[in-house]
């Protein structure tokens, strides 16, 4: 059975994208473009102590332009002027600013349909976007985790005189809600 090419994309299926409709959160999509240029490799701390070579490389087609960073092996697979497919890429921020990406489950592939009409306005890459905080779990706050807000043994009691909490020597500000001091 033959499918549609209007067909809605089945889920965990990359999706033929423009550059212009490139977003902050897109995942999963085939761009193909033309390379106008290619920077120079620049070797980058990585992680885990190691060091990665990366390289930055425009790419555009008929609706826009944005910038791909090239990764270690990808380096030096792309030339300017080629026509590149990027396969199951996605799209990340840097600084604020979008970079389309091939990650470990993407492919990018020089093609063999040649990119006639390039432009390179609007450039994704340009417009600075405000990057979401990173939440870590189990340091505390809101988030659960962390030290226990009440109860629990901390190696020893606080004696702050006799009788009930209601009515202890404490000045009354101390008596509220959580202790702050």
């Amino acid at each position: 059975m033959e499918e549609s090419v209007n067909a809605a994309p089945e889920e965990g299926q990359s999706v033929e994208t423009k550059i212009k409709e490139l977003t902050p959160q897109s995942k999963r999509v085939d761009v193909l473009a033309k390379c106008l240029e290619i920077g120079e490799a620049k070797e980058i701390p990585g992680r885990f102590g190691n060091t990665r070579k990366v390289a930055e490389a425009t790419l555009a087609d008929e609706s826009g332009a944005i910038i791909m960073s090239l990764w270690d092996e990808q380096i030096g697979t792309v030339a300017k002027e080629d026509t590149v497919h990027v396969k199951n890429g996605y799209v990340s921020l840097v600084r604020g600013h979008m970079r389309l990406n091939v990650g470990k489950y993407g492919n990018l592939l020089k093609a063999e349909k040649a990119v006639e009409t390039t432009v390179t306005e609007p450039n994704l890459s340009e417009k600075e976007y405000e990057m979401e905080r990173k939440r870590y779990s189990g340091g505390g706050g809101d988030r659960g985790g962390g030290r226990p807000r009440s109860g629990g043994d901390r190696g020893g009691s606080r004696d702050y005189g006799s009788g009930s909490r209601d009515n202890d020597d404490r000045p009354k500000y101390m008596n509220k809600g959580r202790r702050r001091f």
